[in-house]
């Protein structure tokens, strides 16, 4: 399987992580695991531009050819869900015009990728990933971490799904890769 570089997004229009990683199918490398910060922009269109903005270069700079974004999840404010919305739509959209495949990742199915809990905490999340990668320091944002996770649980559904390493429950993939287990 040849090189891939994923782009991890956590959409936000106050802090959005993002994160970019590299994979073969037994090895994977941070790039970058980070966050924008546009809590000093004032209007919802200055953030969306912004966005797109920093979308663009991300992909000028490190190619992905994926992008791995978490869903929005249904909250109780119709207008921060829209918000949320608008930003994932961006970096979509981003990403569709440089011709990278998308894919979409509820948050229950991200924390239980990286966890093996659908309910795991954001702390919980940042801890499992700083023990897959040892050099992984734990950001000050945890939507960085979140960006990551969402690369990370591509990731592993491709390496799942790809020919001799289909599993069919966590048995299944701790049998095949004892390795692995700390």
């Amino acid at each position: 399987m040849n090189e891939v570089t994923i782009l991890g997004v956590d959409p936000g229009t106050s802090v959005m992580g993002y994160s970019l990683l590299r994979t073969e199918l037994q090895k994977t490398e941070i790039l970058i695991c980070d966050v924008i910060k546009m809590t000093k922009l004032t209007g919802q269109m200055q953030k969306l531009k912004f966005i797109f903005d920093t979308t663009e270069a991300l992909i000028k700079q490190y190619q992905p050819s994926i992008l791995a974004i978490e869903a929005p999840f249904f909250g109780k404010n119709p207008q921060s869900m829209l918000k949320l919305g608008r930003a994932q739509g961006v970096v979509i959209t981003a990403c569709l015009h440089h011709n990278i495949e998308v894919y979409e990742y509820s948050p229950r199915k991200i924390k239980q990728a990286i966890t093996g809990n659908g309910n795991a905490t954001k702390e919980q999340v940042a801890a499992m990933l700083q023990q897959i990668y040892k050099e992984l320091e734990i950001p000050k944002f945890l939507d960085a971490t979140d960006a990551l996770a969402v690369a990370v649980c591509h990731h592993l559904q491709t390496k799942i799904n790809f020919g001799n390493n289909k599993f069919t429950g966590w048995e299944s993939f701790i049998a095949k890769n004892k390795d692995r287990i700390v």
